[in-house]
């Protein structure tokens, strides 16, 4: 009844809540010859639709291309837009590596709080706010972004890893080489742990441009096994909420929310 109750108050105000949020790694393509630049932008907005963010150094703690245990900081000068234009490290699976420093956001209403919560399966932290005593008015939240994206240079061949990053997306397959006809396995981490029943929500891009979205959860290993079809892309995410730090608390955040995104092309053949 209270799960009901919560999903008909999120539907009302899922527009204004959820939406705009994502942020993602967007390559102009996802499969490029070994002698090609790689070009990509940075992304906020929603259902694979948004803004393209420049490159600014203050704005982010890790920008980094990994080509197996080879490692570059992704070079570009203050206001480069797309944010990526580099030459491949080498041929294979590329796998660049967005993190951003800490926002800030001040939440209007208690609504649109909840509506978030629901959207992001995190409807435990409206007890544990009130349980706390906090007030339900201007509730103040810290969030960060941790964004990976899969790019073939070459013939593509490689696999993902995790990076060390607080959460992310590990792809278990690659989706250039390997046999996608039954999903692609993906793995969910935070603090390098597994996170086990944790939702994952799916956008999915068909080539004329239509986005689908769903979702799917975690099993007890933090594993989910994601439906693809051929020439569709492909963005992942997964949102942990929790207590802040001490130096953020100190600023009066409430509630933080890291952000784990991944972004991939299954080829048409």
């Amino acid at each position: 009844m209270l799960r009901t109750l919560l999903i008909a108050i999120s539907m009302a105000c899922i527009a204004m809540t959820a939406k705009g949020h994502e942020f993602w790694i967007d390559p102009v393509k996802y499969q490029t010859a070994s002698d090609e630049q790689v070009v990509a932008d940075l992304r906020v907005g929603q259902d694979f639709e948004g803004s393209s963010q420049s490159y600014i150094p203050r704005n982010f703690v890790r920008f980094e291309a990994w080509l197996g245990e080879m490692r570059n900081d992704v070079p570009g000068v203050v206001g480069d837009r797309p944010a990526v234009n580099m030459a491949a490290p080498g041929e294979g699976l590329l796998v660049m590596v967005h993190e951003t420093t800490d926002s800030f956001l001040t939440w209007s209403t208690w609504e649109k709080f909840v509506g978030f919560l629901v959207h992001k399966d995190a409807e435990w932290v409206i007890a544990r706010h009130d349980a706390g005593g906090y007030s339900r008015e201007k509730i103040r939240e810290a969030y960060s972004r941790y964004a990976k994206s899969l790019i073939a240079v070459g013939n593509g061949a490689g696999r993902d890893q995790a990076v060390g990053l607080i959460t992310e997306f590990v792809a278990l397959e690659n989706p250039y080489t390997g046999q996608m006809d039954d999903g692609i396995d993906v793995l969910v981490l935070y603090e390098d742990m597994p996170r086990a029943d944790s939702q994952i929500e799916v956008f999915e891009k068909s080539p004329d441009g239509s986005v689908a979205v769903f979702t799917q959860k975690t099993d007890k290993d933090g594993q989910a096994t994601i439906p693809v079809q051929r020439g569709h892309r492909y963005m992942l995410d997964a949102v942990v909420l929790r207590k802040p730090s001490s130096d953020l608390a100190d600023k009066n955040v409430l509630w933080e929310s890291l952000w784990a995104n991944l972004t991939f092309l299954v080829p048409p053949n």
